[in-house]
C-alpha cells in the first residue's frame, strides 16, 4: 500500500541522496511526497532525524539478516579468513544496488552517515541485539594484527566499503554489479590485511600522551 508515510520516505531518499542530508528542508520533502497536509512529515516523523531514522529502519533489517546469514555460514564452516570476512561486510550491503525500492538512494545516504560518523545516532533501540556489524567486528578482530585493531582498521574497512558502494549507487543503473562488488571485496580484504608499517608504529608511539586516533573501531 502506497501510504503517505511511504511516499515521504521515498521522497526523502531521493532528495537526501541527490543533495545531502543537511541541504533538504522538511517542506521540500513534504512537497515532493505530494502530501495533502503541510505538516505531514512532522506528523509521521517529528523532525529530520526521524525521517533519516525511518529510512535506516526501512533498509537495515534486510542487510542485517543477509549479513547474519553469511556469518552463520562462516561459523558453521569454520576456518574463515579475512577475505571471507570482507565478503560478509560488503555483499549484504551491496544487495541494495539492485533494490528498486530506494536501495541505491539508501546506499548514498548510508555513505554520508558513515563518512560523517553519524550513523550511530539513527540506530534503533534494539540495534545491540540485531546489529550484524557488531558481530562482524567481533569475528574479524582475532584475524587482525592487534596493532591494526588499535588503529581502527575495522572502521576504516566499514567506511571505505560504504563510500565505494555509495558512489556506485550514485552512478546507477548498471547492467551488472558483480565485477564491482568482487573488486570491492578484494580491496577491502587488502585494507584489512595490509601489515602495519614500522613507520606507522613509530609515529603512533611518538604521539603526545593522551592523543587518540580520529576513527573508531
Amino acid at each position: 500500500m502506497d501510504t503517505t508515510r511511504d511516499r515521504i520516505l521515498s521522497a526523502a531518499e531521493e532528495l537526501f541522496a541527490a543533495r545531502g542530508l543537511d541541504a533538504v528542508s522538511l517542506r521540500e520533502i513534504n512537497r515532493a511526497a505530494g502530501a495533502g497536509s503541510a505538516v505531514a512529515v512532522q506528523y509521521h516523523f517529528a523532525d529530520r532525524a526521524g525521517v533519516v531514522r525511518g529510512i535506516v529502519d526501512k533498509h537495515r533489517p534486510a542487510i542485517d539478516t543477509a549479513r547474519h546469514a553469511e556469518l552463520d555460514r562462516l561459523e558453521a564452516d569454520g576456518g574463515f579468513d579475512l577475505r571471507d570476512m570482507a565478503g560478509a561486510l560488503v555483499r549484504p550491503l551491496a544487495t541494495k544496488l539492485a533494490d528498486a525500492d530506494g536501495g541505491p538512494e539508501y546506499l548514498q545516504i548510508h555513505a554520508q552517515l558513515q563518512n560523517q560518523h553519524r550513523l550511530g545516532a539513527f540506530e534503533p533501540a534494539h540495534a545491540a541485539s540485531s546489529d550484524s556489524l557488531q558481530r562482524w567486528r567481533a569475528m574479524v578482530e582475532p584475524l587482525l594484527d592487534p596493532f591494526a585493531v588499535s588503529l581502527h582498521r575495522r572502521f576504516a574497512a566499514i567506511r571505505f566499503s560504504a563510500v565505494e558502494l555509495g558512489q556506485r549507487a550514485a552512478s546507477a543503473p548498471h547492467t551488472d554489479d558483480r565485477l564491482f562488488v568482487q573488486q570491492l571485496v578484494d580491496l577491502t580484504t587488502s585494507l584489512l590485511a595490509t601489515p602495519v608499517s614500522d613507520e606507522v608504529r613509530r609515529l603512533y608511539d611518538e604521539r603526545p600522551s593522551g592523543a587518540t586516533t580520529r576513527s573508531r573501531t
